[in-house]
């Protein structure tokens, strides 16, 4: 019994997290959103970044994160208030970020491996 107890233990600590602010947002709303609202001009259309933004996706911040950067801002990224872009708007837009796949690897793109 007790090997039993440790065992389940073990695997349960081994089990990924489970996020509580994981996005249950809408990733198409949140690329048209994220469309509509201008991200892609300094985040490149895929949240791969930009000259002016940094990259966003794949692997975003978690919902906070990103939320708090819309809020409060810095550098030349203007304000996002709840006025301008909802919470659940916010959610689509995470959701949508987190949708996206991750490049291949260099050694995968035939025309780099010449």
């Amino acid at each position: 019994m007790r090997h039993t107890i440790i065992t389940a233990a073990l695997l349960f600590s081994l089990a990924p997290p489970i996020m509580a602010d994981t996005p249950t947002g809408n990733p198409v709303e949140g690329q048209r959103l994220f469309m509509t609202y201008g991200c892609y001009q300094c985040h490149g259309t895929t949240g791969a970044g930009g000259v002016a933004g940094p990259k966003l996706a794949p692997d975003p911040l978690p919902l906070e994160g990103i939320r708090a950067k819309l809020r409060t801002p810095s550098g030349r990224m203007p304000v996002y208030t709840p006025k301008v872009i909802s919470d659940a708007e916010i959610a689509d837009i995470v959701a949508y970020l987190h949708s996206i796949p991750p490049g291949l690897p260099a050694r995968d793109i035939p025309l780099l491996n010449h």
